[in-house]
């Protein structure tokens, strides 16, 4: 199996942007624990969230301080429905653990969908494919980066 921080450092350089892997002593799994280390806004934080839509993987980019609504955004993309995907499926699509899934890195590419909100932020941090590590992107490099469909993702 790939080195999974390894895979997203190639998939930056590959995409044209810079290797920002930071790899941090203590896991940082959530977006609470990662803007706390890295002194940020938790809105800041770019949660990488895979949802499963009738097998398939959808990747959803959401502000650390949102709450993604599946129903918007199902509606919004013409799907039936989509839930939150199990450990194991998150696992065979991404090369990724939950908690240090990145939005890049993956073994074959994934529909993603960007939180419109993220765009508030001049520097974003996401997860680089384990609980210790993350990179620092702008919002419209993560979009190219990703092809993500920009939208918002949560109510209200």
């Amino acid at each position: 199996m790939t080195n999974p921080v390894a895979a997203v450092r190639t998939a930056l350089l590959g995409c044209g942007v810079a290797d920002t892997v930071t790899v941090f002593d203590d896991e940082v799994p959530t977006a609470v624990d990662a803007a706390r280390v890295l002194d940020c806004d938790v809105a800041a934080i770019a949660n990488s969230l895979v949802f499963d839509s009738g097998g398939s993987p959808l990747l959803i980019l959401s502000s650390g301080a949102a709450r993604v609504d599946t129903k918007l955004v199902a509606s919004a993309l013409g799907l039936a429905r989509i839930r939150r995907a199990d450990p194991d499926f998150v696992l065979t699509h991404t090369g990724q653990a939950i908690g240090g899934v990145a939005p890049v890195g993956h073994p074959g590419p994934i529909r993603t969908v960007l939180d419109r909100s993220l765009a508030d932020h001049p520097v974003l941090w996401a997860g680089a494919g384990d609980h210790r590590a993350m990179f620092s992107i702008g919002f419209e490099d993560l979009r190219r980066i990703t092809s993500a469909e920009v939208m918002d993702v949560r109510a209200g």
